[in-house]
């Protein structure tokens, strides 16, 4: 018998517990989940960062903590996790963030909001360019950007994407290190934000580079809200330099009903909706880790350490 502790928020467990179990089974594993096991019994735990579970040296037989969340910022660096540890790249939330970009990258591209605010008897022609002539910025290239990178470049758009290290993806120009962030920046209309929240890339979009983009260039933040110095970004929608930013990712959530981000005129706000987990996918994939760990097999999306994520 395989002990899986489930920690999460109360409500996770009504959503999960059927599929997980269901996905269990489908596996071929014989498993008793529960949210209450004895500490000494733990062999997994299916994990979220919000939830009461803080010390895991109080397992003394965890083999893997399984994250429900794509991002391992507030878990990675515990002293007391000492087990593998996976973050969740989940199907079904992989294709929600790839529709929320796409969307919203769609809008600036049409100026679909030009057109809603300008039905007031007066014919304005607003001819768009062609998707082969809007470059667009991925920064962040891993399963979520080079997913968004992909179906944009499947939209003909000119996509240049960054990331850390070298990629290589078909249809999209790849960039790394530092000269190739600037590049992405300085040559993209809308620049799209799916890095992780790590101490490098804290703030990474300040006022420097910003003054890389090109006048009215667009922003679309639907990754972490620690990517962007709010004060940087809000002084340049001020100038229009930044033509408008969509944010789906705050420093601090909910956004407080103050922040001068609700009224700016250049800002649309979205309340943390561009992916969420689906749990029956989900489950699928945290069945599958628990069966290659029994047999000893690599995990999927097993998180490194040193980098963060």
């Amino acid at each position: 018998m395989i002990r899986v502790l489930f920690a999460a928020a109360d409500h996770r467990w009504t959503e999960y517990a059927p599929h997980l179990r269901r996905a269990f089974d489908a596996a071929g594993l014989n498993i008793e989940l529960s949210r209450e096991h004895p500490a000494e019994s733990v062999d997994y735990i299916v994990y979220a960062p919000n939830s009461d579970v803080t010390d895991f040296s109080v397992f003394p037989n965890l083999k893997a903590v399984v994250c429900l969340w794509a991002g391992v910022e507030d878990v990675v660096g515990n002293p007391t996790l000492t087990v593998p540890l996976t973050r969740m790249v989940d199907p079904g939330l992989t294709e929600g963030m790839v529709e929320y970009v796409t969307g919203h990258v769609l809008r600036y591209h049409l100026g679909i909001d030009r057109t809603l605010q300008s039905q007031h008897g007066h014919w304005d022609r607003h001819i768009p360019p062609l998707a082969r002539h809007r470059r667009v910025g991925v920064l962040g290239l891993g399963a979520l950007g080079g997913a968004v990178a992909r179906a944009l470049s499947a939209l003909n758009f000119d996509v240049h994407g960054w990331a850390r290290r070298p990629k290589s993806i078909e249809g999209v120009t790849c960039h790394c290190e530092t000269r190739g962030l600037a590049d992405v920046l300085g040559s993209s209309d809308i620049v799209v934000l799916l890095l992780p929240a790590t101490a490098e890339t804290h703030g990474l979009i300040n006022s420097e580079r910003l003054a890389l983009m090109p006048n009215g260039a667009r922003i679309l933040n639907p990754g972490r809200g620690t990517l962007v110095d709010d004060r940087a970004l809000l002084a340049a929608l001020d100038s229009g330099h930044i033509a408008h930013a969509t944010l789906d990712v705050f420093q601090q959530e909910p956004l407080p009903p103050e922040h001068p981000y609700w009224a700016h005129p250049r800002v649309t706000v979205t309340p943390h909706i561009a992916a969420e987990t689906r749990p029956e996918t989900a489950s699928e994939v945290i069945a599958e880790n628990i069966r290659r760990a029994e047999v000893g097999a690599q995990l999927l999306h097993l998180v490194d350490r040193v980098a963060g994520y």
